[in-house]
């Protein structure tokens, strides 16, 4: 088992980065786009939707990406880009009010209102992959390695040091120590960041001097709260499904909501920061 996750592990990450630094805008679109389809399948199955609903939702899903794929390569720049700040802002008000409140009264919405919820979670982390990309290849790489330090940091602090239960009916491994660890881990992360951007190492630069080296890292650490919230959410929607991974696609990891779930609430509202932050003088 540990022999084909390391196999998929290295394969996936290959694919990744090849895509990210060496495709063009219009196929790293895509393929990301590829993706977001893959995911919404899955989550057509998490969400308790009968044959006909599932088949409806995938072709609605299908229609959408295809149009906003071809307004990003074809058509004007102006309408993708108000098409992305009102999608950021959607998912960042969907991550900071609604997945939480959902979480902490354990409501389980009902199938076409989880359906829709669905399509908050995954368009926008597409178009935040897109347009984080344009930013530079560094930053999209540091914005999701955020998470995967965060991820890191809490597996191995709350395996050695975890006592207190962080969510025990959604997700009974993760553990409040976890997620000191990973709010701590994520800070170094980002004071490593800030440091690196005081040599003018271009992407860093830009974002650090526009922030300031404090706010950005409080900014990273929030983040990576966000971060849990995103795991919990797509475990929480599993837990409901009766299911242990999202699919079997991809062997020894589960599915791709399984590898993605934290991106979907971390990224949009990382790049709404940056979008916003664009338009101030």
């Amino acid at each position: 088992m540990l022999a084909t996750r390391v196999v998929t592990a290295v394969a996936a990450l290959a694919v990744l980065l090849a895509m990210v630094f060496l495709a063009p805008p219009a196929l790293w679109s895509l393929f990301m786009l590829a993706v977001a389809l893959v995911g919404l399948w899955e989550w057509s199955r998490l969400c308790g939707l009968g044959r006909g609903a599932r088949a409806t939702f995938l072709a609605l899903s299908g229609a959408a990406g295809a149009a906003s794929w071809l307004l990003y390569v074809l058509g004007p720049r102006a309408p993708f880009e108000a098409l992305a700040l009102a999608a950021f802002g959607i998912a960042t008000v969907f991550w900071v009010a609604v997945a939480p409140l959902w979480l902490a009264r354990h409501l389980r919405p009902a199938s076409p209102l989880a359906a829709a919820a669905g399509w908050i979670v995954i368009w926008p982390t597409w178009v935040a992959f897109v347009v984080l990309r344009e930013r530079g290849p560094w930053i999209l790489l540091a914005a999701a390695a955020l998470v995967w330090v965060a991820d890191i940091a809490a597996y191995f602090a709350g395996r050695r040091f975890g006592r207190r239960k962080l969510a025990p009916q959604v997700s009974p491994g993760k553990t409040w120590e976890g997620l000191a660890a990973a709010l701590a881990a994520v800070a170094a992360y980002g004071i490593a960041l800030a440091a690196i951007a005081r040599f003018q190492a271009r992407p860093f630069t830009d974002v650090f001097d526009a922030w300031g080296g404090v706010p950005a890292v409080a900014a990273m650490v929030a983040l990576a709260a966000l971060s849990v919230v995103g795991d919990l959410f797509e475990s929480w929607m599993k837990r409901g499904a009766g299911v242990k991974d999202s699919s079997s696609l991809l062997p020894g990891h589960g599915g791709v909501l399984d590898r993605v779930d934290a991106l979907t609430s971390t990224l949009p509202v990382a790049a709404l920061a940056l979008a916003v932050r664009a338009m101030r003088p």
